[in-house]
């Protein structure tokens, strides 16, 4: 399936969403289409030649410069100029003003086509949403046009040697003096920390501002690149080669304090939560781009049948004929999943059921999303068997690039902990109830995906929701798959007599039952 394809696919995603029809206002099908194909055009001639060149010329790091291939240069301003940067932002700061709907079918083209370069783009469109809730407005009035228009990126800067995931163990300090803020600490793994794609990086920066303990006493700053801002080195990574991933040092680095004091982690999650959409959109463009790989490989490869004819396409076997339509199921069920989400986003604002609906959905997708970009590589791997595992395909590279998807912007780990304690569990179970209550309308005349939907809720019933905190910790990971299935049976609904749908339903409630049976095992042993 080429690039337009999987437009394709994605505007009949949209259309089969509930809730779409009510954020795409004014646009007809006609025009998302137009949107979708531009968006691919540009996907496969602009961006997608950067791939491979992202991959082996890479990233580099001397005299305390980091400079990216020449290439992302002309291709970053291409996409400013269509205004891709800023199709899901606010339009009075230069952005197009679409739904969130729109744009993670337009970015997982564009994710699918080069992830390591798309990094750049990703922690600067993130920045450009924290900015404009958070800043006042000459900060805003500074940065977020210059984000949109390609002359400025930012990064989101966390992450430290001794605080990774703990981010309450940051010790970067923010003091006040009679200029302003000034930053002094160390941020490591920092995405496009250093480049040469802009002028001007702006860092969104966590430090600690008081002695309160843990994440009360951590404020945001933005901190732009300049005097008292050092790149110490860029990482040697697995993949990713193309994505700077930087040490910084900050010595009295003069800084822009964001919102209230006291109050940098709740607030720079409205730049995690998007990222976190941005993961899923690499993950789906992964795992599209790699079966098309696969794919077209099955089809013109010959092997096998009977030895007095000519080889025929190892698509026509059984074994390959399965794992392509295997791996397709997986993508179909996904990309339907990923545009609920979104739309769930959409309608938040004056949908506070739909809120809770988006926060019980994004730790799923950025989770599965992850893990689809990946399984899909090392299963397309196989389908080409040896020469899959060369450089003459670009499977490898992704690989190799899509393992770290389920890392950044939280791990799996962390995600199942969010599904379970806040988005299940918080708030007297509101979000499930909404989810369940949903998902039950809708599979009506699904009985296979019923029956999945009211399994998963049960077990959270008699199981999750008695147990006591360390149990629920210990369940959170399988609660979290059993969480994913349950989601695929209510988008199996909206695909009903496809064979992706009738694939997943055949063999989703052993899975079930064995994810509910590894939590009630790990809560035994809490």
């Amino acid at each position: 399936m080429s690039f337009a394809d999987d437009a394709a696919r994605m505007l009949d995603a949209l259309n089969a969403t509930p809730g779409w029809a009510q954020v795409r206002g004014e646009f007809d099908d006609a025009t998302v289409a137009a949107i979708l194909g531009e968006a691919a055009r540009v996907a496969a001639e602009i961006v997608a030649p950067l791939n491979p060149v992202s991959d082996r010329v890479g990233a580099t790091f001397a005299d305390g410069t980091v400079r990216v291939p020449p290439e992302y240069r002309t291709a970053y301003r291409t996409l400013a100029e269509g205004g891709w940067l800023g199709i899901e932002q606010a339009p009075e700061h230069g952005g197009q003003g679409l739904p969130l709907a729109l744009f993670v079918a337009v970015n997982q083209a564009f994710e699918r086509a080069a992830p390591a370069f798309m990094m750049a783009a990703g922690g600067s469109r993130a920045a450009a949403r924290l900015l404009t809730e958070w800043a006042d407005e000459a900060t805003r009035e500074s940065w977020v046009p210059a984000l949109l228009s390609g002359a400025a990126c930012a990064t989101i800067c966390i992450s430290e040697p001794e605080a990774g995931s703990d981010v309450g163990r940051i010790r970067t300090r923010a003091s006040r003096t009679e200029d302003g803020w000034q930053v002094s600490g160390q941020k490591i793994w920092i995405s496009f920390g250093d480049h040469d794609i802009a002028p001007r990086i702006g860092h969104c920066l966590l430090a600690r501002t008081g002695d309160a303990p843990g994440t009360r006493g951590l404020s945001l700053f933005l901190v732009e690149r300049g005097p008292g801002v050092v790149t110490e080195r860029i990482e040697e990574k697995l993949g990713l080669h193309g994505s700077p991933t930087c040490a910084l040092r900050f010595d009295k680095a003069p800084a822009i304090l964001l919102g209230e004091e006291g109050r940098g982690l709740p607030q720079l999650f409205t730049m995690i939560r998007h990222m976190r959409l941005i993961v899923a959109c690499q993950g789906l463009g992964t795992a599209q781009g790699c079966l098309d790989t696969a794919r077209l490989h099955a089809q013109e490869r010959r092997q096998g049948g009977s030895p007095t004819e000519p080889a025929v396409p190892i698509a026509n076997h059984a074994d390959i004929r399965r794992q392509l339509d295997e791996m397709q199921a997986q993508i179909d069920l996904f990309r339907l999943a990923l545009v609920q989400t979104a739309v769930a986003a959409d309608l938040s604002t004056d949908d506070p059921g739909m809120a809770a609906l988006c926060g019980f959905l994004l730790p799923l997708v950025k989770n599965f999303g992850a893990e689809l970009g990946f399984d899909t590589a090392a299963r397309s791997i196989l389908v080409l068997g040896a020469g899959g595992y060369t450089r003459d395909y670009p499977l490898e590279q992704a690989l190799r690039d899509a393992r770290v998807f389920a890392i950044y912007e939280g791990t799996t780990g962390m995600q199942a902990q969010d599904f379970l304690l806040r988005q299940c569990l918080g708030a007297k179970g509101a979000a499930l109830a909404i989810f369940r209550d949903l998902a039950l309308a809708e599979t009506a005349g699904l009985p296979a995906a019923r029956a999945l939907i009211e399994t998963f809720s049960g077990f959270f019933r008699d199981t999750v929701a008695p147990a006591g905190r360390p149990a629920q910790l210990a369940m959170a990971e399988p609660a979290l798959r059993a969480g994913w299935i349950a989601v695929q049976a209510w988008m199996a609904a909206r695909i009903p007599g496809s064979d992706s749908a009738a694939r997943f339903l055949a063999s989703a409630a052993p899975e079930l039952e064995r994810q509910i049976a590894r939590a009630q095992f790990e809560a035994g042993r809490a």
